[in-house]
């Protein structure tokens, strides 16, 4: 009998083995279709981007609009400072940032706006420094967090895709320098 045990978790073992990887290689489902409108151009997936994530306490966020801006496989990963004086980083998926950040938003009210843009364009990517401002309702007189969304972006041929959303937030020693905060012309 200890053979036939022995054998019986030698096989569910490599079956294991082969149903793992399989599993971990599949590609990230595909997103919801987006929005013509959000995707035309790349004020408009900033805009979209901005706007999908911001509401008063309460309100439910469209995750399914979210995540149409995103490209499969795309990142967000915030950065900051821990207070050891560590730089510390977390890499996300949409869908990540979703479950972990939206129940905060939906629950305390979150409104995050473009206070300044700088773009480069080279081909089919381009990269947006987007100087941002957040607060808990629209009304606040003065935002609880600012800094600086590092945007990745490709166009398809078709419509604009994010790529990955890469941040870090003002304190001390770490301002938004001027540069950043003017809009770009024609803006």
């Amino acid at each position: 009998m200890p053979r036939f045990v022995s054998r019986l978790a030698t096989a569910t073992l490599l079956l294991a083995l082969l149903v793992v990887p399989a599993a971990a290689q599949e590609a990230p489902a595909a997103p919801a279709p987006a929005r013509p409108a959000d995707v035309a151009s790349i004020d408009a997936i900033i805009a979209a981007l901005y706007d999908v994530i911001s509401g008063p306490a309460g309100q439910k966020r469209d995750w399914d609009r979210f995540n149409s801006l995103f490209v499969p496989g795309a990142r967000l990963i915030p950065t900051g400072v821990a207070s050891d004086g560590a730089v510390r980083h977390r890499v996300m998926t949409p869908a990540d940032y979703a479950a972990t950040s939206g129940p905060v938003l939906e629950e305390r009210g979150f409104f995050e706006r473009e206070i300044g843009r700088t773009t480069e364009r080279y081909g089919n990517i381009a990269h947006v420094f987007s100087a941002y401002d957040s607060k808990n309702t629209a009304a606040d007189p003065e935002p609880f967090a600012s800094g600086i969304n590092s945007i990745q972006l490709l166009f398809d041929g078709e419509r604009w895709w994010v790529v990955s959303v890469f941040w870090d937030s003002e304190r001390p020693g770490n301002g938004i320098p001027a540069k950043y905060l003017n809009a770009e012309p024609g803006r």
